[in-house]
């Protein structure tokens, strides 16, 4: 028997009031715990393969859409729209990078090895000056050197990579592309760090072996479970005595928060790095953390095992890396958020789903130029 339509609206209504209220807490991707009226009692909202199922015996008796059920949507949808996006645009180099006015000329071609940039004058300060910061005194071009970054993150070698740019008319060594990437990595992960992206309450860790000079490392990684933004790494010369205390720290740092929800393997070092920087006492439960995670079921840590194998690909390549504190990793760091597009998040990488969106057809370019801004106004 149908209930009256104000009844449905009143849970609506009360639903909204809890979501606001903040008496939800998320168990995993499917799985919430939502607070009863009488603030005695929790009842499980579970997301099924077609509707949402709720422990309570208003939606178990009556079979309907009961307040919890609407509180956890409300919630989903207010951790969606939660946060400023930040827009990072490409530069205007229609202006003068002096005095901003738009009476530009034409004035001259300054010739280098790899191509010909054109030069201008300003008819309002005078002053003379050529459109490409942040790639000043390169020979190269900015599209020379974005290309190079793009074919390098992708999987070439350094010596495939200058083949490439040799086809292009572009004579360079493997040692100037490594430069390159060594220069621009640094750049702009010093202004990515500046910005909070917008991560999700529940975040993954893992650790990927890796060899460095043919000793063998462990590179730590911790990642957003939704957006699958690849908050924080570091390189560990032992897996089972290292303190991930540091890596905890990162990315706290990073997000600006910590996790309600942490994923991770049997590792005790994971253990004993979210009791130090994740719990405030011993009775503090606000960050949960799943240890017993399996190849399928409900606790997996698939996602995380997803991106180590995007970074051994990367080092396959390489034959291996040359120290621990190498640019490359950073760089392909910036690569997975900020370039890469995931099919997992249709098309979109996890800088876009956490709220940062880079402009421009050329990504790395639009990057570069922001970073350089930034450092001239130091």
């Amino acid at each position: 028997m149908p209930f009256p339509r104000e009844i449905d609206e009143g849970r609506v209504m009360r639903g909204q009031e809890i979501a606001k209220l903040g008496q939800i807490k998320r168990v995993d991707h499917r799985t919430y715990q939502v607070n009863s009226q009488s603030g005695q009692g929790l009842y499980t909202v579970v997301r099924g393969p077609r509707d949402w199922r709720c422990s309570c015996p208003d939606h178990i008796y009556r079979e309907i859409k009961c307040k919890h059920i609407w509180a956890v949507q409300f919630s989903q949808a207010i951790r969606k729209t939660v946060g400023e996006s930040v827009v990072i645009k490409p530069l205007d180099m229609q202006v003068c990078l002096y005095c901003s006015s738009k009476e530009l000329v034409k004035d001259g071609v300054r010739h280098n090895k790899n191509g010909d940039i054109q030069r201008f004058t300003c008819k309002s300060c005078g002053k003379r000056f050529v459109r490409n910061m942040g790639f000043e005194h390169l020979k190269a071009t900015p599209q020379i050197v974005t290309n190079a970054l793009q074919l390098y993150f992708t999987g070439e070698s350094l010596r495939n990579v200058r083949k490439f740019l040799l086809l292009q008319g572009v004579k360079v060594s493997h040692q100037t592309i490594y430069n390159w990437i060594a220069k621009y990595t640094g750049l702009m992960a010093k202004y990515l760090d500046k910005i909070t992206p917008q991560v999700s309450d529940v975040w993954r860790a893992d650790e990927l072996y890796l060899k460095v000079k043919g000793n063998m490392k462990y590179l730590f990684a911790m990642m957003d479970d939704e957006t699958r933004f690849w908050i924080a790494q570091e390189v560990a010369d032992s897996k089972y005595v290292h303190d991930a205390r540091h890596l905890f720290q990162a990315a706290k740092i990073v997000a600006g928060k910590k996790p309600n929800i942490l994923v991770t393997d049997g590792l005790r070092s994971y253990h004993e790095a979210w009791m130090k920087e994740f719990r405030t006492s011993k009775h503090d439960t606000s960050t949960v953390h799943i240890s017993h995670i399996t190849l399928t079921g409900e606790h997996h840590n698939n996602k995380m095992e997803r991106m180590n194998g995007e970074v051994r690909d990367r080092e396959k390549v390489m034959r291996g890396l040359k120290k621990t504190d190498t640019p490359i990793l950073t760089g392909y760091q910036i690569f997975h958020n900020y370039i890469r597009p995931h099919e997992a998040l249709e098309g979109k990488t996890p800088a876009d789903v956490c709220g940062i969106e880079i402009q421009g057809e050329n990504k790395w370019l639009t990057l570069i130029q922001n970073a350089s801004r930034v450092r001239s106004k130091q």
